[in-house]
């Protein structure tokens, strides 16, 4: 069953989001990684939505650049958490999409990312973390690479201390 759901405005996004696809994968969560855009294909996010959500889709992730919309088409289609990631695809760095996603309506919350690879793994680590509040393997995953990152820290602490 697909848990998360990964949606690019455009394949050009496709670099900047496969860190979320490689973290998901790597926690063994479920997910679809496509291509829809809320302004050339608003048919397709609409039932994309629609049929994931029925399916059991519990977190959707959205990536886009510039007026970056597509998180916010998305929320206004469903109630399941939508998570987005600024792509930085304009002269103005990525605060534009920045801006369009973090500025939603009341009621239709987006929780935003940081702009680029380090949103789109967080945007993974996130996605991840509110599956684990009913799932306590996933909590124990998560635990374990929390450790994990720790510990990289303090080897390389040890490596670099003369």
């Amino acid at each position: 069953m697909t848990k998360v759901a990964i949606f690019i405005g455009s394949i050009s996004d496709k670099d900047v989001m496969s860190p979320c696809s490689e973290v998901l994968g790597q926690l063994g969560i479920e997910h679809l990684f496509t291509v829809t855009s809320a302004h050339r294909t608003p048919e397709r996010t609409e039932r994309l939505v629609t049929e994931l959500e029925a399916k059991g889709c519990q977190v959707f992730i959205c990536a886009a650049g510039m007026a970056a919309h597509l998180a916010g088409a998305v929320a206004a289609r469903t109630l399941k958490p939508v998570l987005g990631v600024p792509v930085n695809a304009s002269p103005l760095g990525g605060m534009d999409a920045l801006l369009a996603t973090v500025q939603m309506p009341p009621g239709f919350p987006v929780g935003t990312l940081a702009i680029d690879k380090a949103g789109a793994r967080n945007a993974a680590w996130l996605a991840a973390q509110i599956l684990a509040l009913t799932d306590k393997s996933l909590e124990e995953k998560i635990r374990q690479a929390r450790e994990g990152f720790a510990q990289s820290v303090e080897k390389a602490a040890r490596e670099l201390e003369v």
